[in-house]
C-alpha cells in the first residue's frame, strides 16, 4: 500500500492505494491510525474512471513525493494580473480576500467565489474576509499583487505549526481590516484544543486530534504531533503501528 494523497477540511481523510480503487482513510477526531512508513517514491496519478471512481495509476520514479512526469504546476500560481486571460478558467469571477493565521500571520489570496470557504479550510485558516468581486481572474490577481506589496502571498507550513495552540491576536486583525471594507469575514474552529505546541513529525501511527489545513494533528504516547500529510505522500506503508523512535515534548516528562 502506498499514501497516495489527502483531502482536507471540511472531510478530510488519506488515500490509500493498493493497485486496486482508492481507499479513504477518514480522518475524523478520535479515529485511531495504525499505519508504519517504508520506502518513499512517486506517488503516481489518481485517475477516475467513467463512473467517478477514483483509481491509482503507480509511478515507481524516485521523485517524492512526485516525480518530475508527475508534477503539475498551477499555472495562475504566481499570475500578477499581466496576462491576456490565455485560460478559460481566467474569464470566471474571481474574488481576493485576506486569511488570518494564529497568532498574528496575515496573507492575501485569490479564489472563484464557490470555492472561498473550502480554498480557506485547505489553507488553515483561523479568520478570514472577502476583500472584493472581480469580472475575472486578471483583475483579481492585480489587486492581489497590489496588496502583496505589503502582505504575503502564501503560509509556510512551519509557521502554521508554530501558531496551531495559539488564538488570532484579535487586534491585529482588526488594525488590519481597519484599512479594508470587507464585504463578509469568517471564523473557523477545527476543534484542536491544543495545551502546547505539537512536536513537528512524519508519522501515521496515533489517535487523530483533528486536521487544520494539511496539518493532522497526532496524539500517540503522550504528546501531540503536528503531521504535514504531504510528507506522507508516496511512502509505501503496512498496516501496523510503527515503533520508530520519536521526538517527545517536554510536557511527556512532566
Amino acid at each position: 500500500m502506498q499514501f497516495v494523497g489527502y483531502d482536507r477540511s471540511p472531510a478530510p481523510a488519506l488515500l490509500l492505494a493498493d493497485g486496486g480503487p482508492v481507499e479513504r482513510v477518514p480522518l475524523a477526531s478520535g479515529t485511531d491510525l495504525a499505519y508504519s512508513l517504508g520506502d518513499r517514491h512517486c506517488a503516481g496519478a489518481l485517475v477516475a474512471d467513467d463512473e467517478g471512481d477514483l483509481g491509482h495509476r503507480a509511478c515507481r520514479a524516485e521523485g517524492a513525493p512526485y516525480c518530475r512526469d508527475h508534477t503539475s504546476t498551477w499555472a495562475c500560481a504566481r499570475c500578477t494580473g499581466d496576462c491576456d486571460l490565455p485560460l478559460e478558467n481566467c474569464r470566471r469571477e474571481h474574488v481576493c480576500y485576506l486569511a488570518a493565521f494564529a497568532p498574528a500571520v496575515f496573507k492575501v489570496g485569490v479564489t472563484k467565489p464557490e470555492r472561498l470557504r473550502t480554498r480557506l479550510q485547505e489553507q488553515g485558516a483561523d479568520h478570514a474576509a472577502l476583500l472584493g468581486r472581480f469580472p475575472d481572474g486578471r483583475a483579481a490577481r492585480r489587486r492581489e499583487a497590489a496588496l502583496a506589496e505589503r502582505l504575503p502571498d502564501r503560509v509556510r507550513t512551519p509557521t502554521k505549526v508554530a501558531g496551531l495552540a495559539r488564538a488570532v491576536d484579535g487586534d491585529a486583525w482588526t488594525a488590519l481590516l481597519d484599512g479594508f471594507d470587507p464585504l463578509e469575514t469568517f471564523s473557523f474552529d477545527y476543534g484542536l484544543d491544543l495545551g502546547g505546541r505539537p512536536v513537528r513529525e512524519t508519522l501515521a501511527t496515533g489517535t487523530v486530534v483533528g486536521v487544520q489545513g494539511r496539518l493532522l494533528v497526532l496524539r500517540n504516547a503522550g504528546t501531540t504531533y503536528a503531521v504535514d500529510m504531504r510528507d506522507l505522500l508516496g511512502h509505501e506503508v503496512t498496516a501496523e503501528s510503527s515503533d520508530r523512535e520519536l521526538q517527545s515534548s517536554l510536557g511527556t516528562f512532566g
